[in-house]
């Protein structure tokens, strides 16, 4: 049985029901990353193989129903003979028509039809999942390349301190008020942070490159990205569990596979019953195509079949097994991605909690890591304190600048993947 709430808290400032845009990636205010999205949805690839399967789905569905309904053939045919030695030579047309029609008497044929049906209603939900995960991939991919641009400013910044504190130093040593030591340890720094650059740099583009694979651009890294994350939004509406039993795409094509699996089960223990069917022709013949149907040169036949499998070595028997089999397994899949769903919804709201604590911390450790790197510097430059205290408290305080936007960063990420754990609008 459902808990009639989540074990986990939502945070209080979480959007209501009323309050929520119809489309949650709305509540970002980013026109940029939601074009993005749009482009994606028109032009992924794997996005597009997706929604063949669908199509493809849904034609067999509508292939499936002309079991149900009879089927008319039309023969047209004629031919001229003779005597090789001479004689008269005569011809003779023939055409016809013969329609048949099974009789659903147990309901084969209408089990299959409601097992496609439900399989293309799978396929339809997948295809969804597919657009939201696409969404939620291209949503993520677009704050890494923010991050890092705004990371490799950091570096910049942290580049430019270093260069002017080695430059003070260098003025110190020259004028014998500090050792050669400090002028290496300097240089030490500043190449470390030059490779730290080079490295960031990278990584921006190789996640440049990621997001333009996912809107079917060629990787260039040559995509314009704005230079700031977008501001956190509120928690969107988390609901009650059951919700999401119906909310989320994939649970929906979890339930509709269930279905199908039903509907195969009761055609395969159809099929070890009679069939019925009803069978009619029209065939006339003649010598001449303007006389072919004539009513007189006209024969019809009806008729009635009846065809009741009798031995397949166990084959039918077998098939029932087979579908009962796979009830079970989606049955069984049904329940895991519901267990699943619920826990990616508790470790999404759990941890919405945990970053938001975790974020005051960090900007504690920044203000605080700021004010000591100010003292320090002074003190440095009043040749109170060495410079490799100084360094060290100038290194802690960019760390935490850079753990800062990181968390930032990941709060965005955690919004997202929570709109995707509750099956929210995109």
């Amino acid at each position: 049985m459902l808990p009639e709430s989540w074990a986990t808290e939502v945070a209080k400032n979480a959007l209501t029901a009323e309050d929520a845009p119809a489309k949650w990636l709305a509540s970002f205010n980013d026109p940029i990353m939601v074009k993005l999205i749009k482009e994606a949805k028109t032009n992924n690839l794997d996005l597009q193989v997706a929604a063949g399967n669908m199509d493809k789905a849904w034609l067999l569905a509508k292939q499936s129903g002309a079991a149900l309904k009879p089927t008319v053939d039309l023969s047209l045919g004629g031919s001229r003979s003779g005597i090789v030695d001479g004689g008269t030579a005569s011809n003779n047309v023939n055409v016809g028509l013969q329609a048949s029609w099974e009789l659903d008497v147990w309901g084969r044929l209408r089990a299959g039809v409601s097992a496609a049906q439900a399989s293309a209603q799978a396929a339809e939900a997948d295809y969804i999942f597919a657009q939201h995960s696409l969404s939620a991939n291209i949503a993520k991919t677009y704050f890494k390349v923010i991050e890092a641009k705004q990371q490799a400013e950091i570096t910049r910044q942290n580049l430019s301190t270093l260069k002017e504190t080695l430059r003070i130093t260098q003025v110190r040593y020259d004028n014998g008020m500090t050792s050669a030591q400090d002028v290496a340890l300097n240089r030490a720094n500043l190449a470390t942070a030059k490779e730290q650059l080079i490295t960031i740099e990278g990584s921006q583009r190789d996640a440049t490159r990621a997001l333009e694979v996912l809107l079917g651009r060629y990787p260039n890294a040559a995509l314009e990205i704005p230079n700031e994350l977008p501001a956190l939004p509120s928690p969107p509406p988390a609901g009650v569990p059951s919700e999401i039993l119906e909310r989320r795409p994939d649970i929906v094509s979890a339930e509709r596979k269930i279905a199908a699996a039903f509907n195969a089960t009761d055609q395969a223990k159809a099929a070890r019953l009679p069939r019925f069917s009803l069978t009619t022709s029209l065939n006339g013949t003649s010598d001449s195509l303007s006389d072919v149907l004539n009513p007189a040169n006209i024969a019809w036949q009806l008729g009635a079949n009846l065809i009741a499998p009798l031995f397949d070595g166990g084959k039918r028997k077998i098939d029932v097994e087979i579908a009962t089999v796979e009830q079970k397994q989606v049955i069984s899949n049904y329940a895991q991605k519901a267990l699943t769903a619920f826990s990616e919804v508790e470790n999404n709201l759990d941890q919405g909690r945990v970053l938001a604590h975790r974020e005051a911390a960090l900007s504690e450790v920044l203000e605080q890591s700021n004010k000591a790197y100010r003292i320090a510097d002074l003190r440095y430059k009043e040749g109170e304190i060495g410079l490799l205290d100084t360094l060290q408290i100038q290194q802690q305080a960019i760390a935490a600048e850079s753990n800062l936007l990181s968390i930032k960063r990941t709060q965005l990420e955690q919004r997202i993947n929570l709109y995707l754990a509750l099956g929210g609008s995109w």
